[in-house]
């Protein structure tokens, strides 16, 4: 294996799921509910029988009124409206000019956040032990286009040995119609110090909006 594949492999921890070190942390959790200290509640029974009497209110109102519904169906999100890229989003990396690596082969894919206060999520394809979840900042760069800071923290296989931060950068652009993105991504893989670059990829990203009614 060449040096070039090798540190391909190696950058790839950050946030592909294509080569062997993925990186990934357990930056969210869960509480198990299925455990006896699971904490159960439920509204008072006045409230109860209010909240109930509301639901069949409006279900009555919005069977009366199919010219709301259709309205209430076409609406905008506002925070869509302010900032467009807003919303849930299936995306997927590919590769371009990496030795070693097709162009063109997909490295990663997910689903991806992004938040009308510039700030974005990502749950990616890899395995949790290494770390799926990672976090960004963007900023406009045009009227639609749009790059971003994003950051992880890579483990090893196992999901006990730390690898180190790694960084995303993208530069996309919104399409006119607000459903799909397309750009460039690079990715540095730090050693855990911080500082010490392991290795450096990239290539072309693209993604699709996902609504509620997407299949």
């Amino acid at each position: 294996m060449n040096n070039s594949l090798q540190t391909a492999i190696v950058i790839t921890a950050l946030g592909v799921s294509a080569v062997a070190l993925s990186t990934r942390a357990n930056a969210c959790g869960m509480p198990d509910y299925r455990t006896a200290s699971s904490v159960h509640w439920s509204l008072p029974s006045t409230l109860a029988n209010s909240a109930a009497a509301s639901i069949v209110e409006a279900s009555a109102a919005s069977l009366a009124s199919p010219a709301a519904n259709s309205a209430a169906a076409s609406a905008v999100n506002p925070l869509q409206a302010l900032e467009p890229i807003t919303g849930l989003w299936r995306f997927k990396f590919t590769s371009k000019g990496n030795a070693g690596i097709q162009d063109g082969a997909q490295l990663d894919a997910g689903f991806v956040t992004w938040h009308a206060d510039g700030t974005e999520i990502m749950n990616s394809g890899r395995p949790p032990p290494t770390s799926s979840f990672c976090m960004g900042a963007f900023r406009h760069t045009s009227v639609y286009g749009y790059k971003v800071n994003h950051y992880a923290l890579g483990w090893d296989s196992t999901g006990t040995v730390f690898v180190g931060p790694g960084n995303i950068r993208e530069e996309i652009q919104l399409d006119r119609g607000g459903n799909s993105y397309s750009g460039a991504w690079s990715a540095t893989q730090f050693a855990a110090d911080g500082t010490t670059v392991l290795g450096v990829i990239g290539g072309l990203v693209s993604a699709q909006r996902i609504t509620p009614d997407s299949n």
